[in-house]
């Protein structure tokens, strides 16, 4: 007997339905998030195995779950128990929704039926949840934060230049790198105009050699002249506002900064204790921390690609093809993993400029007309 379960995951509960290969429901619940819950969904799959002198292991083989989600202690736990856990793409799920019925009403029971469904009839086309190592795991997680963290170090950046055009543009002519460890201190200590053009070549400086700055005098008597040149301003009342708001980004830079520094050290001790980190740091433009983004994104589940093209299709490198009658069209993937897009194209371009054989087979290809 093969069994298909259908969960519609929620953050305090599951909604799950159980199907044989008829497509007859045998049974649906909502189960709580947790160790009741997950105990409660085995019960309700052994019991349709109740007479079957099978081993555990055997009826978990026979048992194929579809959630929308690869993550999670409760994936964790699905997959630990020995079922065949796929984790559908929303996107994917939609379609098969409409599929279904074009009414778009929609529920969570109604899902939890949709998902087992999909695994009943297109289980072939679904990728089951892969099955990576805890040290891959460890690696995606610092990882991920530190990107994400990098990505918020930008946005908070971006904010900040917002604020300093509105009333204070001479700090954005003075200070090349708004994130650098001696503009955030010379704004904490100098958030308007008035008080910055008050600063002294001393404290200027001080801040510079903290920083690590090199020709320091010429650099602090620049920054000192653009800060004390006359500029457009604000009232007094607004620029007081826009400083006690700089002074709030500034402060939350300058702990993105440090954060941002100490992951990175557990990104390298996690990536080096890797046993793949060899192989990853062997290909061109791969260093330490892009390497580690490239192995937590992939995975190390060996036989989770089928092909070389399979796990070009997964990183959304080799494009799209539609073709119809006389006419064909090449596109991009539009769908991506956009982390691991993101450290491929870094890669790319890292070996262009510093790999000689990456650089020969990209002008071979520019010279064939590929674009």
């Amino acid at each position: 007997m093969l069994l298909f379960v259908g969960d519609d995951w929620a953050e305090d509960h599951h909604d799950v339905e159980l199907m044989d290969a008829s497509g007859r429901r045998l049974a649906k619940a909502r189960l709580p998030e947790g160790v009741t819950g997950i105990t409660r969904l085995h019960a309700m799959i052994g019991q349709w195995f109740g007479d079957d002198p099978a081993d555990t292991a055997d009826i978990a083989a026979r048992v194929k779950i579809g959630i929308e989600t690869d993550r999670g202690p409760w994936v964790q736990a699905l997959v630990a128990a020995g079922y065949t856990v796929y984790a559908v793409n929303p996107l994917q799920a939609a379609r098969y929704r409409e599929r279904l019925g074009v009414s778009g009403a929609k529920s969570d029971t109604a899902d939890a039926h949709m998902l087992a469904d999909m695994v009943r009839t297109d289980s072939h086309q679904l990728r089951p949840v892969a099955g990576d190592s805890a040290e891959a795991e460890a690696v995606k997680v610092v990882t991920r934060t530190h990107k994400t963290l990098i990505w918020e170090r930008t946005r908070a950046g971006q904010r900040l230049r917002h604020a300093l055009r509105e009333y204070f543009p001479a700090a954005l002519a003075a200070f090349e790198d708004l994130d650098a460890a001696d503009t955030l201190e010379l704004l904490a200590k100098a958030p308007d105009p008035a008080s910055a053009a008050r600063l002294s070549i001393s404290q200027i400086s001080a801040a510079l050699k903290r920083a690590r700055r090199r020709d320091i005098p010429t650099k602090a008597a620049a920054i000192q002249a653009v800060l004390r040149a006359e500029h457009l301003g604000q009232p007094a009342l607004v620029t007081a506002a826009y400083a006690v708001s700089v002074r709030a980004l500034v402060a939350l830079l300058a702990t993105l900064n440090e954060q941002v520094k100490t992951l990175q050290g557990q990104v390298e001790a996690h990536f080096g204790q890797h046993p793949d980190a060899e192989i990853i740091l062997s290909q061109p433009g791969l260093g330490v921390v892009l390497g580690a983004r490239v192995l937590a994104e992939f995975g190390d589940d060996h036989d989770r690609y089928a092909s070389a093209k399979a796990r070009k299709n997964y990183a959304a490198t080799s494009p799209i093809t539609r073709a119809s009658g006389k006419k064909k069209t090449v596109a991009a993937r539009f769908v991506h993993n956009d982390r691991l897009i993101d450290a491929l194209m870094t890669q790319a371009f890292t070996a262009l400029t510093t790999s000689p054989g990456a650089r020969a087979y990209y002008d071979r290809q520019r010279a064939r007309g590929t674009r």
